[in-house]
């Protein structure tokens, strides 16, 4: 009983492109949707996971390239990048980017205010250039 349960429980907003992107960064190289389903056990579809790859595709989180008559998928970009565009989807659907910016940076403790104030000296150093 307890097994079905855990199998008919609906997973949260993004909890399965996260299975799927972790699969696929432990992987060497490209990897193809099967390599996936497989990775991920067998109460995930096959379709599923493409429908998953095709949506992390769509956000710009994985690449994929031909191979044969199927794709291989790898990853566009780590869990940070992943985060920032999330970030900045969320910004760019706001109104009063100021005030969301002002509202987020109000919020930071002392180290992350700290850390950010130094990552915009150095894009600024680097802009000099």
């Amino acid at each position: 009983m307890t097994e079905q349960r855990e199998r008919s429980r609906r997973r949260g907003q993004g909890e399965l492109e996260a299975l799927v992107l972790a699969a696929l960064r432990e992987a060497d190289g490209p990897a193809t949707a099967g390599w996936v389903q497989e990775r991920l056990g067998d109460d995930l579809a096959y379709t599923t996971v493409i429908t998953i790859l095709t949506r992390l595709l769509a956000k710009g989180v994985v690449t994929r390239e031909r191979a044969g008559r199927s794709f291989s998928w790898t990853p566009a970009s780590d869990q940070a990048g992943l985060a920032a565009s999330r970030m900045r989807k969320v910004l760019d659907a706001e109104s009063d980017r100021e005030a969301v910016l002002a509202s987020f940076v109000t919020g930071l403790g002392p180290d992350d205010e700290r850390l950010l104030r130094d990552l915009l000296g150095q894009s600024r150093d680097e802009g000099e250039v």
